[in-house]
């Protein structure tokens, strides 16, 4: 009787370390596979920069909704099409001083 329960047990360990080991491997060999693609893969510079980068979402998306509706209320109450097209132009070239003016933090 304990033959056999120290053949089951020597069974049982031998299969237990054979998982571990495959186990291990698997681990070895994710582990080499991150460290090539950290390698491979160029790192991403988290830093703020550019003009429209400088200000927060919410003024990003102030920018856009005041720029919109600007260019919905020249469509609405201007009747030439030539004046239409020349104002949405004029405005889009003086938004970046509206808003270095109206949103600038350096004072």
């Amino acid at each position: 009787m304990s033959k056999e329960r120290a053949r089951r047990r020597a069974a049982r360990e031998a299969e237990a370390t054979r998982d571990r080991q495959a186990r291990e491997r698997r681990a070895a060999r994710r582990a080499r596979r991150r460290a090539l693609v950290r390698r491979v893969t160029p790192s991403l510079r988290r830093r703020r920069t550019g003009r429209l980068l400088r200000h927060s979402r919410g003024e990003r998306a102030a920018i856009v909704m005041l720029t919109l509706a600007a260019i919905t209320l020249i469509w609405t109450f201007v009747d030439d099409l030539a004046l239409r097209i020349g104002l949405v132009v004029l405005l889009l070239l003086v938004l970046p001083a509206i808003v270095v003016i109206a949103l600038d933090r350096r004072t």
